[in-house]
């Protein structure tokens, strides 16, 4: 299988280029720069290597830089940004700080004919974020692009198959990054498109069918996308053998647990058992307002009650975990040793132990985990279903949890998502906030007084930056008035119109 190596060096968007890759039906991954060596990026055999952005100037030498053998396998290399400005390092050119300031934003950018611009026309719209800029260029290359205040916006030695380019072409306010990228994997390093997910779904039933083998396997389903695929992923291949514990904490999304039970374990066949933890959980949130001390509490607990329902199933030889490769990106840059604290079990207790460490969809994207649901056939409003944070509605409750508080949230939720969903073009995520502040109401002549609630919609293709979904009128007149009609408690509903940055998409 052909295969692109995007070498980190600190950029924040280092998973959407991988993935911009893969869309391409190419396989990319992730190594930090400092955790892989030259001769084994030739020994693994990648068709490109990617060099990521970054926020260092590559003339400080506490900066990250990389050995300038990279240069002599044989292999084409992309830069973007830090990555552009590393390469001109390497490859004997100058970086220096940019006399006109620094540019950041959209900018028009001007470009010469190139194997890397085939299709783009001569100006179009970049994204750029940078303070230094290429003063000199390194020989053997020339400059095929720029922006008004930027002389080397690009360049390329053609004869080594080496490219730079000072903007990022793997954000969406750059028009024909995209294109940009498909004429470096596909027009500069010739890959095949093999990387498919209908083969990906049948590779790897056949795989645990070996390995896991007259083995008892045990997973925390959480109820989300990733356990859940996970979960259907493992039972084709082993079936009775996987154990599921489902604890439901009394924080999910109205009828949510009995959605979860009746897919997976009913129409499904996954061997389920739902352990009902609601007031465990709402004891232990008694008082809490700190949205950090809600998540570790939470955690905490998930851990306490999973680590006692494993027990009454006897011995366990393999734990599975629905890890996908943000998750082991983010918590080990790659370090495979790593398991992160921030898992679907909320952090494994040292006391349970395993042979192995089952983790089906730890190679997969968020985007490319959907797909394999869908080719497992699970229904697509689970595997297309909004996004839930871990904490479930906790970190939607502003304030202290109570059992009255998300039964009004849970309400006003269903509501807003019902009639969203009514609409032909829906937002990217879409949700309801309770605030912990109430405000005085009329309804017929009488006085009320209840609690506010936030309306939350954005669209965004990464949810690394995120715009506030600009909403009809005519919707939020329509969940404004069902949600203080139809939910008793809650007299004034308000619109969330901020940006992410500078805010997040979740309030908490």
């Amino acid at each position: 299988m052909d295969k692109i190596l995007v070498l980190d060096f600190g950029g924040q968007y280092n998973m959407l280029i991988a993935r911009r890759v893969r869309a391409m039906n190419v396989y990319a991954e992730i190594k930090p720069y400092n955790k892989i060596t030259p001769e084994e990026i030739k020994a693994a055999g990648y068709k490109g290597v990617i060099f990521t952005g970054g926020p260092n100037s590559v003339y400080d030498e506490s900066s990250p830089h990389y050995s300038k053998e990279i240069l002599n396998l044989g292999i084409p290399i992309l830069g973007i940004c830090y990555g552009h400005q590393l390469l001109t390092h390497i490859s004997g050119g100058k970086i220096e700080p940019a006399k006109s300031g620094s540019e950041y934003g959209k900018t028009e950018l001007f470009v010469a004919k190139n194997i890397l611009f085939e299709g783009v026309p001569e100006n179009s719209i970049c994204y750029m974020s940078h303070t230094d800029y290429v003063s000199r260029l390194p020989d053997g290359f020339k400059v095929i692009a720029y922006t008004n205040n930027c002389p080397c916006a690009a360049m390329a030695d053609d004869e080594k198959s080496f490219y730079g380019v000072q903007f990022h072409p793997e954000v969406t306010h750059t028009e024909y990054g995209n294109r940009m990228l498909e004429n470096f994997v596909l027009g500069v390093c010739k890959c095949d498109r093999n990387w498919i997910m209908s083969d990906f779904v049948t590779q790897t039933t056949e795989k645990y069918k070996k390995e896991l083998a007259g083995k008892k396997v045990l997973l925390a389903l959480s109820g989300g996308v990733d356990s859940s695929v996970a979960a259907v992923l493992l039972h084709k291949a082993i079936g009775q053998s996987l154990y599921c514990v489902f604890v439901d904490h009394g924080l999910l999304r109205q009828d949510e647990g009995d959605y979860v039970e009746n897919t997976l374990g009913k129409k499904l066949g996954v061997n389920l058992i739902r352990v009902n933890a609601e007031s465990e959980f709402l004891s232990r949130l008694k008082g809490v307002t700190s949205p950090e001390a809600k998540r570790k509490i939470i955690g905490e607990e998930f851990i306490r009650v999973f680590e006692r329902e494993a027990k009454k199933l006897g011995k366990i030889d393999v734990l599975a975990q629905g890890t996908i490769y943000p998750d082991v990106i983010e918590s080990g840059k790659g370090d495979s040793a790593v398991i992160k604290s921030h898992h679907n079990v909320g952090g494994l207790p040292e006391v349970m132990s395993f042979e192995s460490i089952a983790e089906p969809l730890r190679d997969l994207f968020k985007d490319e985990v959907r797909e394999v649901g869908e080719k497992l056939g699970i229904p697509k409003e689970l595997v297309r279903r909004q996004p839930f944070p871990g904490p479930g509605l906790a970190v939607r409750v502003t304030g202290e949890i109570t059992k009255e508080k998300l039964e009004l949230l849970r309400k006003a939720d269903a509501i807003f998502r019902e009639e969203l969903e009514k609409t032909q073009s829906k937002p990217s995520q879409y949700f309801a906030v309770l605030l912990d502040t109430k405000s005085v109401g009329v309804m017929g002549d009488g006085r009320t007084y209840g609690y506010t609630v936030a309306l939350r919609a954005v669209d965004t293709d990464d949810f690394m930056t995120a715009g506030w979904s600009r909403l009809g009128y005519g919707v939020l007149e329509k969940a404004s008035n069902r949600i203080t009609n139809e939910v008793n408690g809650i007299t004034r509903v308000v619109y969330d119109i901020t940006s992410k940055p500078p805010a997040t998409v979740e309030w908490e």
